[in-house]
């Protein structure tokens, strides 16, 4: 994602206007000559129920969750944010808190690309109650009084998976790191599709929706995106997805995303692990498949075993090592294509590939 040299005031970008402020002190006002005793209702906390909830914490119009206790609205929205990347329908920012001096990231959701504030706050809670070493936690969420909504994560400052296979110096070409970042993206899913009371599925898995930290530990970010947009903007990230090169063959409507699905795109991200190359390749020679998995099919028939894997994984092995890691990978790439396979019931489930990882890393 290309930054951006100017820093703006989030709070111009949400739309905090001193209209809206007036409202919120009249509403106060109104609300301390009522003599009520318990907290009012915001907009927000209307979708709750104004009910208590174990591990969310309701503070007007932000609702804080797990790691966000010490958060407040006007931290938030004064914080200077820079824009780090855009979309259809929202805006990426790496904004500073005064109170903590911390980087943190703010996705501000636009208010005509989401579901109203009701069908919103359900998702918005489960999401907020996922937690897992390998998936970016909802810290807080924000909404305001015109339909605007602010997603606040923690920020992680080694970019993405996508940018760390194409422009590092090496490290994402060896075995090693491979394996640790295939094993935590894998956990983080299985984590998904299995969490109580109700499995989510991530929707849009792709290479630059892994987080990277400086000892290159995966978090998977963006899940459950597609649940609070309209059909619309759903449909609209699915056709990015399609022309990414992670869309499988057989989804057409967003709505009809599946766990396969995910297990599909996690798929290409493993290739694109191994062998280091674009999902697309946007300059194929005559005759060449530019998706990765149907070229990864076609050097197989011609027995182009070097197009497989990026030929630094075995720089500086010694043979015996040599051998050992020649075998891991063609285990890993057997497992990466059935995941890629075209017919979805034939592609593993994610515990078997959580399992497959695992053991392909610890032999």
């Amino acid at each position: 994602m290309k930054k951006m040299e100017h820093k703006y005031k989030l709070i111009l970008i949400i739309g905090l206007t001193s209209l809206s402020v007036a409202a919120m002190i009249f509403l106060a006002v109104f609300c301390l000559l009522k003599r009520k005793a318990k907290s009012v209702c915001t907009n927000t906390e209307a979708a709750f129920g104004c009910k208590e909830k174990q591990g969310l914490v309701i503070t007007g119009d932000l609702i804080k969750f797990q790691g966000g206790e010490d958060l407040s609205v006007q931290a938030i929205l004064e914080a200077p944010g820079e824009v780090i990347g855009k979309s259809s329908y929202g805006t990426l920012y790496m904004a500073c808190l005064a109170n903590s001096n911390s980087l943190t990231l703010l996705r501000f959701l636009r208010p005509t690309c989401t579901l109203r504030i009701k069908e919103v706050m359900p998702i918005v809670e489960l999401l907020g109650s996922i937690r897992h070493p390998n998936l970016v936690p909802l810290n807080a969420f924000y909404a305001g009084l015109r339909g605007e909504k602010l997603m606040v994560h923690p920020f992680y400052g080694n970019g993405n998976l996508a940018q760390f296979i194409r422009d590092s110096n090496g490290e994402a070409h060896q075995w090693p790191t491979i394996c640790k970042i295939a094993i935590g993206i894998a956990r983080g899913i299985y984590h998904l599709h299995t969490f109580p009371p109700k499995p989510v599925i991530h929707g849009n898995l792709k290479s630059k929706n892994i987080l990277l930290d400086q000892h290159h530990n995966p978090y998977v970010s963006d899940f459950g995106l597609h649940l609070l947009v309209n059909p619309t903007v759903g449909q609209q990230m699915l056709e990015l997805s399609a022309s990414e090169g992670y869309k499988p063959p057989e989804l057409i409507k967003m709505k009809d995303v599946c766990e396969e699905s995910d297990i599909y795109g996690l798929g290409v991200i493993l290739l694109e692990l191994l062998t280091g190359k674009e999902p697309i390749d946007e300059n194929p020679t005559p005759g060449q498949d530019y998706y990765l998995p149907s070229a990864m099919r076609s050097a197989i028939l011609d027995d182009r075993i070097v197009d497989l894997y990026h030929p630094d994984i075995l720089v500086g092995l010694r043979d015996d090592r040599r051998v050992a890691v020649e075998d891991r990978i063609l285990r890993y790439f057997q497992l990466a294509m059935a995941c890629c396979s075209p017919s979805r019931p034939l592609r593993p489930d994610m515990k078997q590939i959580v399992n497959k990882i695992e053991e392909i890393g610890m032999l």
